[in-house]
């Protein structure tokens, strides 16, 4: 490392302020401050004294994320192998054959997205905001694996234009970026977002008899529970769906670690998972068609519910902040998204649109319970006075 620092020190001068390349500062700071803590501080406004940094808060992060990679790489060269009568091919061979599909995906994520950060950092005269290191990592994550690498490209860039920038960047975003970017694909180019063909990579090979390609939930929509697959299969999650969205032990794993360092709410996702729960013993309880009969806990395991519960409902600039509001917050992720996917048949996966439309509650959420703890206190100054 130190053999890096040197190299960093030698080419700093054309980049400090006076030289040649000053514009250019944003990007030499942006490589520096990834490999080593920053030797400059903040100039203004206050400030919390803490061992952490966004830095290491994203870097955090992305290592909660590394199991529903990793799994989603198997689970691609697993769904791939099975759609083409080869199932008892080796786990190795599964996993790289997933691993070359996913890993183009992560790299025209950070490409672009980074890219673009960095145009931003140098018009604008600022460091470089990791904001994205999350952000470039989720948007791979939540795709179909049968996506045009170009439809990543956009879908990042407008992401990270009008989800962030247009906000004023890292921390000031309304809505969590990652799905932004998924749902501007989905409403721009539906039919490479939904339907069977999208979920599993078959490289136009023929398929074997009987196969779909269709998700848990398209299968649940189509046959009711006789397609829903078998609970350990959705909670280990061998099953067709996005590319990390389909493991619920891989998200448990990410949230332990999310829980554990305090960077992820635990009050979010216990909410949201108790909303969504309850949403499903109301639709069982009222039992109008088949999708409305499966188990409320085996709905929960279906789709995207828990990466949306640990990965993105938990987002800290775009989810609500005061405790209670938390807790207000996931229930409702929870309920809605749970309720969108069963009563719209046509888009049964509905924890995306769930989340978004509380991220824009978020604030109005938080000013009540401001403005209610304000009230409360305001009522007993008077009886003291």
């Amino acid at each position: 490392m130190k053999f890096l620092k040197n190299i960093l020190d030698s080419v700093r001068p054309p980049f400090e302020k006076g030289g040649k390349l000053e514009k250019y500062w944003p990007v030499l700071d942006g490589f520096e401050t990834f490999l080593f803590v920053p030797g400059h501080a903040t100039s203004k406004g206050a400030h919390i004294r803490d061992g952490i940094d966004l830095k290491r808060t994203m870097v955090t992060v992305i290592l909660a994320l590394v199991p529903c990679l990793l799994f989603g790489m198997y689970n691609v060269g697993y769904q791939h192998f099975l759609a083409v009568g080869q199932p008892e091919t080796p786990l190795m061979e599964m996993f790289l054959y997933g691993a070359l599909k996913v890993i183009p995906f992560v790299i025209v994520s950070y490409g672009v997205g980074l890219g673009i950060e960095f145009l931003f950092c140098i018009k604008n005269g600022h460091s470089i905001q990791e904001g994205f290191l999350v952000s470039g990592m989720l948007i791979p994550l939540i795709m179909p694996v049968e996506t045009p690498l170009w439809m990543v490209a956009v879908a990042t860039a407008f992401a990270v234009v009008f989800g962030k920038e247009v906000f004023g960047g890292t921390g000031m975003n309304i809505l969590n970026p990652a799905l932004t970017a998924r749902a501007f694909l989905f409403f721009a180019y539906p039919t490479k977002m939904s339907g069977n063909s999208v979920w599993v990579a078959t490289d136009g090979m023929a398929t074997v008899d009987g196969f779909t390609g269709a998700t848990a939930l398209g299968n649940a929509v189509e046959q009711g529970i006789a397609g829903v697959p078998a609970y350990m299969d959705a909670i280990i999650g061998i099953i067709p769906g996005s590319i990390g969205e389909t493991s619920v032990i891989a998200c448990l794993i990410g949230a332990v670690v999310l829980i554990a360092s305090g960077i992820g709410s635990w009050r979010i996702m216990l909410s949201m998972l108790i909303g969504g729960y309850v949403m499903g013993m109301i639709f069982n309880a009222w039992g109008a068609n088949s999708y409305m009969e499966i188990p409320a806990h085996h709905q929960l395991m279906l789709g995207g519910f828990f990466f949306g519960m640990v990965f993105m409902a938990t987002d800290p600039v775009s989810a609500a902040q005061t405790n209670t509001g938390k807790w207000i917050y996931g229930f409702f992720c929870g309920l809605l998204g749970i309720m969108i996917r069963v009563f719209n048949p046509a888009y049964p996966e509905g924890i995306m649109m769930a989340i978004l439309f509380m991220n824009v509650m978020a604030p109005m959420i938080d000013h009540y319970v401001v403005q209610g703890n304000i009230n409360k206190r305001l009522k007993r100054a008077k009886a003291v006075a």
